[in-house]
Parts: structure tokens; C-alpha cells; sequence
């Protein structure tokens, strides 16, 4: 069976007067009907611009998408027009942002808000679409739904806004849901309520969901499947179980050493040293070498693929560690260059 969303060779770069910055290249993704994909990786990886690539939503000027294919249902999403992307934008494919107050506008009730996108897509009444709306709110678990509905924004706490968001994006029954770190910024209580409704969402309606964060507590909790991205590429992907208990790729070891657990007690917590490129100015080869403690010439002269690694189980890794072929000092995975 073809998946639902097959994202392939994405390339989105940003045009100033005097560079092009790559903010995806070359990415590679797919996701089936009912699955929940994790997309992790530190801010400025280009996780969210992946997501804005899908729904059409990057801002021209200066960011355009010069490459790949975005392929829906069997469709290319890259090859639609305008209208026609409309009309699969919030009804098919919804998307809910990382803060929910600026999402929503201010000076309209959530219910106008959430009847435009009912009366668009589904051809309801006014009156209909106000009850479908209500329905909505209750079943992402608001109290008092028939006040909420008339009610502004900022009369709303976070959490609130975010469910909010959650069921207008749920509101046409949409086949993917791309969530960009929908728990920001809440506590700790309610970012397990929303996850434990987004979730409750997808099993109910079979509805994928494409997870875009950076906290790997949440891909534990959430996720089928894990994409790592680091400065703009897929450094490795696996099903949620295999990345946890073997991760391959040294910058996604770094990760998880980064993560406290309830077994260990230490004093700090690991860090990766260094920071992430900035885009205008990637270094060649593998662009996590400069921060890689198995880097050697090659890293830093050649730019990996991505290829399988491992047993029966879907697991693919860009490192020169991993390479089918590779030069003999990198024959041993836990040799540190000098």
C-alpha cells in the first residue's frame, strides 16, 4: 500500500541580495494512513519549514521550494494550483502551530474562527456550523463549550487556546495532521492532556499525525516512527523502539545522552559541544563533523548518505561510521579522531 504522504528530494531554500540559504535539502520522509511520525532535532534544523513546505504555507519572497516532490494520496501537492491547494489545505491536510495566540486572531470569537473553516469546507449553515463547532470544542474537552464559542482569544488560557486549535484543526475530519510543537510553552499537566487527546484523536479517526519537536520525552510517549534532523537534512530514522535502544548516529546519541532519566543521577547533563551551523555558512562534508567526536578527514571533506543499516527492521543512517564502504580507521564505530 502506497503511504498517505511521501515526501521526497524536498529542497527549500530562502533568496537574500546576496546568498541562498538552504533550510531543506534534500529531504526524504513518508507517513502512512493512522501513523504518528516524530520530526526531532535542535531549533534551526529545519523542521518547521519542512512542515510549511507541505502546506504550502512558505513565505514567497524570499523562501521558495526549488526541488523535490510532495506527494498526497498519490498527488504532488507541489504541482497543484493556488485554489486547488486551498481546498485540500485545512480540510484534508490541517495544521495546528506552535502558539496558539498568535495563530488565533484577536479581534474575532473563536466561534467565527472556527465557522469559516466549517462553512468553507464542509458547505454547512451559519447555525450548523456554530453546533458543529461546539460539538468540536467538547470533544477536545473544554468546559463549557456554548461560552467558549463566544468568547475572544485572550479570554482563553494557553491550554485552552491550544485545544482550541486542536479542534478547529480536526474540524473537516483531515486525513494528516502536522502538529509543530503543539505543547509549548504549557505546564507540565496540560502538555500531557493535549498529547493524550491528539493521540486519543488519531486512533479514533485514523488520522496521521506528523509530530514536529525537539523534546524526545514526547517521541517516547507519542510516536510510531522518529526522523532526526540536523542543519536542514534526515541524519537518521527508525521505528520509536529501535532509535531508543540503538541509536546510530552520533548526533542522535548525543541527544539522548542529553536526556535525564530516573535511573542515573548525575550532576549535569550531557551536551553536544558546539552549536548548530548557521545556514548561510555550512561546512562541507557531513555538517555535523565540526561537532562530531568521530570525525575524520572524510567527514570533513565528503557528505554521507542516507542508507540502511542493521537487521530486517527499516533503519537508515547518514554517517561515514556506517558506510558500506569506508577507509580502515573508520572500520571501528567507537574510534575518536585526535
Amino acid at each position: 500500500m502506497a503511504p498517505l504522504l511521501s515526501v521526497r528530494g524536498l529542497q527549500t531554500y530562502f533568496f537574500t541580495d546576496d546568498l541562498v540559504v538552504k533550510s531543506v535539502d534534500r529531504v526524504d520522509l513518508t507517513l502512512d494512513e493512522g501513523e504518528i511520525l516524530g520530526v526531532v532535532g535542535e531549533s534551526g534544523c529545519g523542521k518547521s519549514v519542512t512542515s510549511l513546505s507541505i502546506m504550502g504555507l512558505v513565505p514567497n519572497p524570499p523562501g521558495k521550494v526549488v526541488g523535490g516532490e510532495i506527494q498526497f494520496e498519490g498527488r504532488d501537492l507541489l504541482k497543484l494550483s493556488a485554489k486547488e491547494m486551498r481546498a485540500i489545505r485545512g480540510n484534508q491536510i490541517a495544521m495546528i502551530f506552535q502558539e496558539p495566540m498568535t495563530s488565533l486572531n484577536p479581534v474575532f470569537r473563536i466561534g467565527e474562527q472556527m465557522c469559516e473553516t466549517i462553512q468553507l469546507h464542509m458547505g454547512l449553515k451559519k447555525k450548523e456550523a456554530k453546533e458543529r463547532a461546539i460539538q468540536l470544542l467538547k470533544q477536545v474537552g473544554l468546559p463549557r463549550a456554548e461560552q467558549v464559542v463566544d468568547e475572544y482569544p485572550h479570554q482563553l488560557s494557553g491550554g485552552m487556546r491550544q485545544r482550541v486549535m486542536i479542534a478547529m484543526a480536526m474540524a473537516c475530519n483531515p486525513k494528516l495532521l502536522i502538529a509543530d510543537e503543539p505543547t509549548t510553552a504549557l505546564d507540565v499537566t496540560i502538555q500531557a492532556q493535549i498529547l493524550d487527546l491528539m493521540k486519543r484523536i488519531s486512533k479514533e479517526s485514523g488520522t496521521a499525525i506528523m509530530l514536529i519537536t525537539h523534546d524526545l520525552g514526547v517521541v517516547a510517549e507519542m510516536c510510531h516512527r522518529v526522523v532526526v534532523m540536523y542543519a536542514g537534512k534526515v541524519v537518521e530514522e527508525a521505528d520509536v523502539h529501535t532509535l531508543f535502544s540503538d541509536p546510530k548516529h552520533p548526533y542522535t546519541q548525543g541527544l539522548l545522552r542529553s536526556m535525564p532519566t530516573l535511573h542515573e543521577r548525575k550532576d549535569r547533563l550531557d551536551s553536544i559541544k558546539g552549536n548548530v551551523p548557521i545556514p548561510a555558512e555550512m561546512p562541507k562534508g557531513c555538517k555535523f563533523a565540526p561537532r562530531c567526536e568521530h570525525a575524520s578527514e572524510i567527514c570533513l571533506g565528503e557528505e554521507p548518505v542516507l542508507q540502511q543499516v542493521g537487521g530486517a527492521k527499516p533503519h537508515q543512517v547518514r554517517c561515514w561510521l556506517f558506510a558500506e564502504e569506508r577507509p580502515s580507521h573508520l572500520a571501528n564505530p567507537e574510534a575518536r579522531s585526535e
